[in-house]
């Protein structure tokens, strides 16, 4: 079964579970320049120029957290590509998968901007650019 939490329950989830993973599955333009969770595994899901899915995503995220019943949290822009890359995750094995709802940046305002009415960034968590 796949969890969804908000961005501030996953913080919090984060600091009482010393086991749990979050897993950053946004590109690596997205993940350097516009910003990160410090601590995050990068694993894009999808990635320039092609945008296919990652074919080798599954034996990454296996390879970085071997313990199936971890805790693994997934963030992405908005909350969708993270979706899909749990569902995946679940296909092979693993037991407790989050979706980070809002993602890192948060969906579109009326003026298509993100950041103005969620996300990780928007309510105030930890977070770094590289």
């Amino acid at each position: 079964m796949i969890e969804n939490l908000s961005p501030q329950q996953s913080w919090d989830l984060l600091q009482r579970n010393a086991d749990a993973v979050l897993v950053d599955v946004r590109s690596k333009i997205e993940n350097t320049f516009i910003g990160h969770p410090p601590g995050a595994v990068h694993i894009p899901w999808k990635e320039a120029p092609d945008w296919q899915i990652n074919p080798n995503f599954a034996a990454q995220v296996q390879a970085a957290v071997p313990n199936k019943e971890a805790p693994i949290l997934l963030l992405c822009r908005s909350g969708q590509r993270s979706l899909d890359a749990a569902k995946l995750l679940e296909q092979i094995g693993y037991k407790h998968l989050i979706n980070i709802l809002e993602g890192f940046e948060g969906p579109l305002d009326q003026n298509k901007h993100r950041g103005n009415l969620g996300g990780w960034r928007f309510h105030g968590l930890p977070w770094e650019q590289s």
